[in-house]
C-alpha cells in the first residue's frame, strides 16, 4: 500500500505520515460496480482513493439514485466527513465506477492528524471544499439545465474519470445516474447521435464530442 500512497499523496503528504497511514488504515481492493459505502451504513472513516474511479450518489425514499459526483485517485469524500458533526450513518451511496483501490483512515486518526499535521488538514479541507462545489455544480444542472444538457454533461464527466471516449454502459444505468426514465435516456440518446455528439452501440456509448 505505501508505494500507492507515495505516488498519490506523495506530493502533498509527508513520507512519516504516509508510513502512519499505511499502518492505521484499512487497504481495500474494489472491483467496478460494487456498492463501497450505502445509505445508512456506518462510517468507518475517511476514504482516500488511490486508484480507479466511485460515483456518489444520494437515493430517495423509493431506492431511485441522483448522481452528485465522482472520485478520482487522490480525493476523499466530503459527504463521510459529516462524522465530525456528529453523524455516525452515511448519507451517500458510493459505488465503484471502475475497478478501485483505496485506503480508509480511522475517524480518530483522522481528527488526531488534522491537529499534528497541516498538510493532512489542508487535504481534508479542500477534499472538502472541493465535494461541496461539485455538489452545488449538481444542484445548479438540476435547476438550470434541461436533461439534454445535463445528459451532455453526464456523458463529458464520465469520459474525463474513465479517462477513455468509449463507455461500457446500459440506459438503465445512466437513468439510474440521472433520476429519469430509460425510455427518456434512450429518446435523448439518439437525438445526440443524431447531432453526431455520440455514437451508440449495445452496452457502450461512443463520445465523438465533449
Amino acid at each position: 500500500m505505501k508505494p500507492l500512497l507515495s505516488a498519490t499523496y506523495g506530493h502533498i503528504l509527508s513520507g512519516e505520515l504516509l508510513d502512519e497511514i499505511a499502518v492505521a488504515g484499512k487497504y481495500k481492493a474494489v472491483p467496478k460496480g460494487e456498492v463501497v459505502l450505502d445509505i445508512g451504513a456506518p462510517i468507518p472513516g475517511l476514504p482516500m482513493l488511490l486508484e480507479g474511479a466511485v460515483k456518489i450518489l444520494r437515493v430517495d425514499q423509493d431506492g431511485d439514485e441522483l448522481l452528485l459526483y465522482f472520485l478520482e485517485a487522490g480525493d476523499s469524500c466530503a459527504m463521510t466527513l459529516g462524522s465530525f458533526l456528529g453523524s455516525t450513518k452515511s448519507a451517500i451511496r458510493a459505488v465503484t465506477e471502475q475497478d478501485s483501490k483505496m485506503v480508509i483512515v480511522p475517524l480518530e486518526k483522522v481528527h488526531q492528524w488534522m491537529g499534528e499535521h497541516t498538510a493532512f488538514r489542508q487535504l481534508v479541507i479542500e477534499s472538502f471544499n472541493t465535494r461541496l462545489q461539485e455538489m452545488a455544480e449538481a444542484l445548479d444542472s438540476l435547476a438550470f439545465l434541461d436533461l439534454h444538457g445535463r445528459m451532455k454533461k453526464y456523458l463529458s464527466d464520465r469520459v474525463k474519470v474513465n479517462g477513455s471516449t468509449s463507455l461500457e454502459t446500459t440506459h438503465a444505468e445512466i437513468a439510474a445516474d440521472l433520476y429519469t426514465s430509460r425510455v427518456v435516456v434512450s429518446r435523448i440518446l439518439k437525438q445526440l447521435e443524431r447531432e453526431g455528439v455520440v455514437e451508440l452501440c449495445r452496452n457502450r456509448i461512443e463520445l465523438l464530442q465533449f
